[in-house]
């Protein structure tokens, strides 16, 4: 049973918006720098994420994207399955044809397996998230990482332009 990279980076980037949101809308290439996921890819997941209703953009200087509700109101199972994911421990992807075409003698398991994970995660709020400590210790880790990569650059293109 796996998450896939698309799941697992939605939750990352939805978690790093709700730490930082305090701060006014964030924008993708800040989510970007700080969880190492590509730009390109991030803009299709919150395309995904606000025709769900999960996110709002805001345009202009400044822009970037807000939660649409509080951290108290999305659930981690919420933002697997606006971007389409989903938790599934069956091998035949939840098809029934498991084996030579039909279902295999452990079908079921898998399928109740599969509920439970997804009912488990809808109990997973973003605010839960947040307010954990081990996530506020990476989050600053990233940050911190995040700004001295910012310093290092400027240093360079100023070193360039002299």
């Amino acid at each position: 049973m796996r998450l896939t990279t698309k799941g697992r980076y939605a939750v990352t980037a939805m978690l790093d918006l709700a730490l930082h949101s305090d701060k006014g809308p964030v924008s993708l290439s800040d989510i970007s720098s700080r969880q190492g996921i590509s730009l390109s890819y991030l803009e299709q997941l919150f395309s995904k994420l606000r025709k769900r209703s999960l996110v709002n953009s805001v345009r202009g200087p400044g822009g970037g994207y807000r939660l649409s509700r509080s951290n108290n109101d999305i659930f981690v199972a919420q933002i697997v399955d606006a971007v389409n994911e989903s938790v599934d421990a069956t091998g035949c992807k939840g098809r029934s044809d498991c084996q030579s075409g039909n279902t295999c003698l452990t079908h079921h398991l898998w399928c109740d397996l599969s509920d439970q994970i997804h009912d488990f995660l809808n109990q997973i709020s973003l605010d839960q998230l947040v307010r954990r400590n081990d996530v506020r210790q990476v989050a600053e880790r990233q940050e911190l990482e995040s700004r001295q990569r910012s310093f290092e650059n400027d240093k360079i293109s100023a070193a360039i332009v002299d």
